[in-house]
């Protein structure tokens, strides 16, 4: 694709400043961005913790809030010139909250990963004991992986799977508490395709004196659409991010009950974090706002519908669907009955334009593949289109040379059907 024209989808004029004085400053970063723009119009992506955000939180995220600087909250910033950053942070908050039923929110946090860092900083001290879903089952760096902090500064042990259903074993986790006594934990994961029972865990919790944490990154926005059930109700605290199925900006936020809220402010900033980034906190006011609509929780039951379909048609031929189905977006998949690992099926269904993760299994040393219908849902998918991307994933899968260039041509006509952005 060549700079020298750029889509609507991507001009945003602020001032004066659009598109083209990129083009014009920089034309190898311009050439850049046009491409992804590119590959991610005429290509599937079936990465679970991807979207494609609205043109509204795209121009927020464009926008001159960029320019400010506002370490702390509003009404106590550390910096002069706060008073519209203010006003887009309370609206931030106020739309979270009235969204998710919360009686407070963060919404400063960079990422679901920082989110959960200052969850840990307001309620643990390093070497407290945590409970969290371990890795191989599906939990996530911040449940205890030693290359990252959890594993570092605190002592977490995992809970698992039954190897039968592959469904979160309640009685483990309740076994594994009374054993451990927990000063957390931790219900969430990356590639567990069933809900959580929030109220089981909060009963373990209780009866360790636990606090319940929720990482709630991937079902966030099929709970704000009313497609999945709330942990809100149940956890102490719940992380989250904004992108993922609730096709916001790239970050994080935090929900709690008025008795920890100052606490976990003060964890955010000034403990974890500096200057709050008032474009993304913008830009993820405007999420809130279109994810309280009734054509998001429209959008968020056909993200659930299209991947049930999704998960029936692969295990219909041949890929072994972990839990034998999925409750939400993501589905995660063994493709070995096929004759590959999940490095290889990624990497063939890659060259084919299909754009997913692998993922660790339950049990044995193989790795799965994972993949989510939010990203092709947005873009206007149904279930029609599950059945045929189907058909396009198993061709991929048993074919290579010619054929995988055939099936590439096929996903690119179907991707250029529905293209994430008009113009």
């Amino acid at each position: 694709m060549s700079v020298t024209a750029a889509p609507d989808a991507v001009r945003m004029t602020h001032h004066g400043a659009d598109f083209d004085a990129l083009r014009r400053q920089d034309p190898q970063i311009a050439e850049v961005l046009l491409g992804e723009l590119e590959r991610q119009s005429d290509s599937l992506q079936l990465i679970a913790a991807e979207n494609f955000t609205s043109p509204a939180v795209l121009a927020a995220l464009g926008s001159p809030l960029a320019n400010k600087y506002a370490e702390g909250y509003p009404g106590a910033r550390h910096h002069g010139g706060c008073e519209l950053v203010d006003t887009a942070e309370r609206i931030a908050v106020e739309r979270a909250t009235a969204l998710f039923g919360a009686e407070h929110a963060n919404v400063q946090p960079h990422s679901g990963s920082s989110a959960v860092l200052a969850a840990y900083a307001a309620l643990l001290k390093p070497g407290d004991s945590v409970l969290a879903m371990g890795l191989p089952y599906g939990g996530h760096l911040t449940h205890g992986s030693p290359a990252n902090f959890s594993g570092r500064w605190f002592d977490f042990v995992g809970y698992g799977v039954d190897a039968e259903s592959g469904l979160i074993d309640y009685d483990q986790v309740r076994t594994l508490a009374r054993t451990h006594r927990p000063k957390a934990i931790v219900c969430g994961s990356i590639s567990y395709p069933r809900h959580p029972d929030y109220a089981a865990f909060r009963v373990i919790a209780d009866e360790v004196g636990a606090y319940l944490i929720a990482d709630a990154a991937h079902p966030m926005g099929l709970i704000a659409g009313g497609a999945a059930p709330s942990p809100v109700p149940y956890a102490d605290v719940v992380c989250a991010t904004t992108h993922k199925v609730l096709r916001g900006p790239r970050g994080g936020m935090i929900l709690c009950g008025s008795e920890l809220a100052e606490r976990i402010d003060r964890a955010v900033f000034p403990f974890t974090q500096g200057g709050a980034q008032m474009h993304t906190i913008a830009a993820k006011a405007v999420a809130f706002g279109e994810a309280s609509t009734p054509a998001f929780t429209a959008y968020a039951h056909q993200v659930v519908a299209n991947a049930r379909v999704l998960a029936d048609g692969l295990e219909a031929e041949g890929f072994a669907v972990l839990t034998g189905g999925t409750d939400t977006h993501l589905i995660s998949a063994d493709p070995a009955p096929l004759g590959v690992d999940g490095r290889k099926a990624r990497g063939r269904l890659a060259a084919a334009g299909m754009v997913l993760d692998t993922c660790a299994l339950p049990y044995g040393d193989g790795r799965g593949i994972r993949l989510g219908t939010a990203a092709v849902t947005t873009q206007g998918m149904r279930e029609t289109e599950m059945e045929r991307i189907t058909a396009l994933f198993t061709a991929a899968m048993r074919e290579e040379g010619e054929e995988t260039r055939k099936v590439r041509t096929e996903v690119r006509e179907l991707a250029g059907r529905f293209p994430p952005y008009q113009g």
